[in-house]
């Protein structure tokens, strides 16, 4: 199937699948080897994205099983079929959701790997996020250490719905690092499963999951925003990927307006939150949730008032968007150099250090 899409861009999501947990036995110690083929551990895969469900893959893009898992396809339809000179890959092997921190780190370790060894050394036009496990926080800032001195990795890469919140005193090690390497902290729709995934309790279909994640996004924002993360980590830049962008202009209002009245309280956050937030915080363009009409689409762009926050995503393989319009209409044509490269360089300092 055709693209749209002009050719050149930078992808700043695309979801390599492991095929399954054998294919990261290679990569484990003799302890954690052992220790999964013991209990039987057949699988770590994302719950928000069931193989069979629609947005779990494009049809064209259908094929291997669980989507994405096939290096070939993947080349053919991520990296040649859309054009990218660049593509970032965020492995959403559920790591994180693993109850004890050992394991969840070990695994973290083995996915790492597996995505180097088998995905990057294999294209020179793929790049990758650092995996962690938020359960050990000393564990987590030893595998941005190990890996933040291979250059293909660009970010670090958590769930938007963790146990407790991002901006809390205990993980600004973890911040530190990732900053000190030059890597943007990418946050990406999905859950810890520590708790219900929305306010109200479980909701009983994927539908409510969806849906409910930019509730998520906005939390964790204000917690980093509050807690004072980017007061003391300036260098730190957060990417939400697949936050949705729709909910940002009324976001960005309503923090300044309750900050103008409730500053007090929070005497480190001494710029407007949006103004911190423009300039700390981008969003990948999949799914993009603005109403279908093109002048809607340009005032949503003025709320947000900034050009520089929104980044090219195709989401790869999922399936985000109309047909094969992966860049939505009504985008002003000045905007497309930054929204398709100018933003990721920016974003992701390696991608402009080390070019392809």
């Amino acid at each position: 199937m055709p693209t749209d899409l002009p050719r050149g861009a930078i992808d700043c999501d695309i979801h390599p699948a492991v095929p399954a947990m054998a294919a990261l036995l290679p990569y484990l110690d003799a302890h954690w080897r052992d220790q999964i083929v013991l209990r039987g551990i057949d699988g770590l895969d994302p719950t928000l994205y069931p193989p069979g469900l629609a947005a779990s893959a494009r049809p064209d893009w259908r094929g291997a099983v669980p989507p994405g898992s096939d290096f070939a396809a993947v080349q053919r339809d991520a990296l040649d079929g859309l054009g990218s000179r660049i593509a970032i890959c965020n492995c959403l092997y559920a790591v994180a959701a693993v109850f004890n921190p050992d394991m969840g780190a070990a695994l973290a370790t083995a996915v790492n790997d597996w995505i180097a060894a088998e995905w990057l050394d294999r294209d020179a036009r793929l790049r990758a996020s650092v995996v962690i496990s938020l359960q050990d926080v000393a564990q987590a800032v030893a595998e941005i250490e190990r890996r933040g001195a291979d250059r293909r990795f660009v970010q670090v890469l958590v769930p938007a719905m963790t146990e407790m919140p991002l901006g809390r005193r205990q993980f600004w090690p973890i911040w530190e690092a990732a900053a000190r390497h030059r890597l943007p902290l990418g946050i990406h729709a999905g859950s810890m499963m520590r708790h219900a995934t929305t306010s109200n309790g479980w909701p009983s279909t994927y539908i409510e999951d969806q849906v409910a994640q930019a509730h998520a996004f906005q939390a964790q924002l204000l917690s980093l925003m509050a807690e004072g993360v980017f007061a003391r980590v300036p260098a730190l830049t957060v990417v939400l990927i697949e936050s949705g962008v729709s909910w940002l202009g009324n976001f960005l209002w309503r923090a300044n307006k309750t900050w103008r009245a409730m500053r007090a309280e929070v005497p480190w956050v001494q710029r407007p939150p949006a103004e911190i937030m423009r300039a700390h915080v981008r969003l990948t363009m999949q799914p993009f949730d603005a109403p279908p009409q093109p002048d809607m689409v340009a005032r949503l762009l003025a709320q947000i008032g900034s050009d520089r926050m929104l980044l090219f995503a195709s989401d790869y393989p999922h399936w985000q968007f109309d047909g094969i319009a992966a860049l939505p209409d009504g985008l002003p044509e000045a905007m497309l150099p930054n929204l398709l490269t100018d933003n990721a360089l920016d974003t992701y300092p390696r991608l402009r250090e080390d070019p392809p």
